[in-house]
């Protein structure tokens, strides 16, 4: 809603404010005044908020006047920076799949398959651990954004990086590259899930959880590791 203007945010001169700010009660205290912000920190506090309400309620119970309320401004500030709650969630949604994607593809350093996969694994659970709104917004579904703007999405695009890499073994090892893209899906929907359970589990350590994972997807049930661990970190 262009022209809006957020009430908290608009000001008169720097004579009034300084009058404003050293108003007194008639008890003779200061009157709190109200913090101003710039456009670009107002955004970022409501970017801020809305992702905690739509990673509480989901979109649906998520208002606008919520959102307002909880920023203290009117809901057309809400408007004119994000045009609605749709707006302001495919922002959300966004910023998180980018620090997802970002987070995974920094992770993977080492040369080695099975320590890629410990680092896949391990940058997946340590976004849950650290992240747990941002994750809680990505795994919920939303009717009016596309499907390329929910968690499955994500999962696909780190899956296609992990094919590549898988590709480049079969190779060395003789096996047909074709079925790269299917081990990959595999595995890291293996991790996307226990990843779902471990963010309400909370146990064991994320470090075992990842250990674990990678027994499974590297030596498969038949020749699993009673005690595994992993190369590229220390268990705690």
């Amino acid at each position: 809603m262009a022209g809006v203007t957020d009430q908290n945010d608009s000001g008169n001169d720097s004579g009034s404010r300084r009058a404003r700010n050293h108003r007194t009660t008639a008890a003779g205290t200061p009157a709190t005044s109200r913090v101003r912000m710039s456009a670009a920190q107002r955004r970022e506090q409501l970017i801020s908020i809305g992702r905690q309400l739509f990673a509480e309620r989901g979109f649906d119970a998520t208002s606008v006047e919520e959102v307002a309320a909880r920023a203290k401004v009117s809901k057309p500030v809400v408007y004119e920076h994000f045009g609605g709650k749709e707006g302001l969630y495919a922002v959300v949604v966004d910023r998180e799949v980018r620090s997802l994607l970002e987070r995974i593809a920094a992770a993977l350093t080492a040369g080695h398959p099975r320590e890629l996969l410990e680092q896949a694994a391990l940058a997946l659970l340590d976004y849950i651990e650290q992240e747990p709104h941002g994750f809680r917004v990505l795994v919920r579904e939303s009717p009016v954004l596309s499907p390329a703007a929910n968690f499955s999405s994500v999962m696909n695009d780190v899956a296609h990086q992990v094919e590549h890499i898988l590709g480049d073994e079969f190779k060395s090892r003789g096996f047909d590259p074709k079925f790269a893209e299917l081990y990959s899906q595999a595995l890291v929907g293996m991790v996307a899930l226990v990843g779902q359970w471990w963010r309400e589990a909370r146990k064991p350590k994320k470090e075992m959880v990842a250990a674990h994972l990678v027994n499974l997807a590297w030596n498969g049930l038949s020749h699993l590791e009673a005690k595994p661990v992993l190369l590229t970190r220390k268990a705690r």
